[in-house]
This record gives structure tokens, sequence and C-alpha cells, in this order.
């Protein structure tokens, strides 16, 4: 899928746990480690507000697009 989860890359540069990430967003670890993972089909919006407000950054920071070669 060319959409890519950089979940991991924001939470690095925070400095924050997936543990403390899912407290303060009430998300559960198991939904949000599928998150992180790039394993997600979908997410809301709300969730991605959550995460954003946490994280102090923009959705383009936890989302990119990349065009897949063929």
């Amino acid at each position: 899928m060319p959409i890519i989860v950089n979940l991991d890359v924001m939470m690095a540069k925070r400095k924050m746990s997936l543990n403390e990430l899912s407290e303060k967003v009430g998300l559960t670890l198991s939904n949000l480690s599928i998150l992180k993972t790039g394993k997600a089909k979908a997410i809301r919006f709300s969730t991605l507000d959550a995460i954003c407000k946490v994280l102090d950054c923009q959705p383009a920071d936890i989302l990119e697009y990349r065009e897949e070669l063929s």
C-alpha cells in the first residue's frame, strides 16, 4: 500500500513509548501497534486528531503517500 505510517518516527522524535501514547490517546496497545506497524486498513479522524494533539504534530507527519514503483 502506498500509504506509509510514520507513527514510530514521531514517537521517537517525542521520546514517547507506545504505552504512554496509548494512555494519553485512549486507544488500546494492540490498536496502536496495528497502526504503528502499518497493518491498519483505516484510521478515524478523531484518532488522528488525538495522536496529533499528543505528539504535537500534523497529520502529514504521521501519514505519508509514496507512489509504488512497478
